[in-house]
Parts: C-alpha cells; structure tokens; sequence
C-alpha cells in the first residue's frame, strides 16, 4: 500500500530530496560548497544510472515515497526538503537506520550506500580521504 502511494510521485526530479539527504549525510565529509553537494548529487544519479533495471525501479518507488507529500511527511517527518532543516532530515535517518522495520532500514541503507557512492566515486572526495586513485596501467 505504502509502496503504492509512492508511486504517485508526480516528479522524477529527485534532486532537492538528494541534495537534502546527501548535506546531512555527508556533514563534514564534504566541502561546504554548492558545487561539491551538486557532484556528490550527480554521482548519486551516475550510481544508479549503473544499477540493474530492477533495482532502479525499486529506488524510484522509496524515492516516490519521500518526495509524494503524505508519504514524506508521515514516514520522514519533513515538509518539502528544500525547506527541511538539516536536524528534521538528521532525526528523520535515524529513525530509520535503527527502525524495528526492515523495510525501513533497507531504505535507510539504500540512501547512505547510493550517497556514500555519490560523492566517494568523485575524484574531488579522494583527496580527503588519501586515495591516490585508480592505478594508471600501461
């Protein structure tokens, strides 16, 4: 049912939802810039860009169900993520991180793996963390 809701999203632009999610997930991590949470943003799409068609289709229904206004509200607990403040978005992730409910901390873990992704397959994140890069092969 919930699912179902979900899927009556009207818009597949995720972005302001990622954008959200992905400053209080990567707090710290990221340099405070627009430039550096818009990367971080389109290494989410590349991400799952690269997923199998299935598991694509599954990310759309969570991500419908956070972006359709009752769903976001009663499952997150936030308005409109360009309007959510980074403690309703922090309260919200751990809420479902550490939820009774699989199905919620399968969505949390989804978020932080394609956000992890998102900005960690950045070439501009690798510096912070000493990665070298990939090796160069003759």
């Amino acid at each position: 049912m919930l699912l179902a809701l979900g899927g009556c999203a009207a818009s597949s632009d995720h972005h302001d939802m990622l954008r959200a999610i992905a400053r209080v997930m990567l707090d710290g991590a990221i340099p405070d810039t627009t430039q550096a949470l818009d990367a971080a943003v389109q290494g989410i799409e590349v991400a799952i860009e690269g997923l199998p068609p299935a598991v694509q289709g599954e990310i759309g229904q969570l991500f419908g169900l956070l972006e359709f206004p009752l769903t976001r509200r009663l499952l997150a607990g936030v308005g409109p993520w360009s309007r959510a403040t980074d403690a309703e978005i922090a309260a919200f992730l751990q809420t479902w991180r550490t939820s009774n409910s699989t199905l919620f901390r399968s969505g949390y873990a989804a978020l932080h793996q394609l956000v992890m992704a998102g900005w960690y397959g950045n070439e501009r994140a690798w510096p912070g963390i000493g990665y070298p890069g990939p090796p160069h092969i003759a």
